[in-house]
């Protein structure tokens, strides 16, 4: 974490610092599972793979890492795993090497879709 001094307040930090310092405060915990939600939003991208990189050694150690990203490209890249989740439902689990962003993408729209077709189907009709 670079800063001016150790004194220099979190908020005045640039945004990948204050991210480095929220996650360093988790990590004291020494949790056996971490749930980290948009962790690289708003940085620039020497933060992004210093936090990929510390994900990496997490999982590594044994800890269970859940992300939660709306960057495809970057669960795409640090994920063992992705679960699509789509209108509240768990569409489909891809596994590392069984995936490709189409399919990805496909399932994210898929709840949505037969949410759309129900109500749809469910709406009075005004021709009848």
């Amino acid at each position: 974490i670079r800063s001016a001094s150790p004194a220099q307040a979190v908020g005045e930090l640039s945004g990948g610092n204050q991210q480095k310092v929220v996650i360093g405060r988790w990590l004291e915990r020494d949790c056996q599972v971490l749930l980290f939600d948009e962790p690289t939003r708003g940085i620039d991208v020497g933060a992004k793979f210093d936090i990929y990189g510390l994900l990496a050694e997490l999982a590594r150690q044994g800890k269970a890492i859940v992300v939660v990203s709306s960057d495809l490209r970057e669960l795409m890249l640090i994920c063992d795993r992705i679960a699509v989740l789509s209108a509240g439902r768990l569409i489909d689990t891809f596994d590392r090497g069984h995936w490709t962003q189409d399919q990805l993408l496909a399932a994210a729209f898929a709840g949505y879709q037969k949410r759309d077709a129900l109500l749809h189907d469910a709406a009075p009709r005004m021709d009848a």
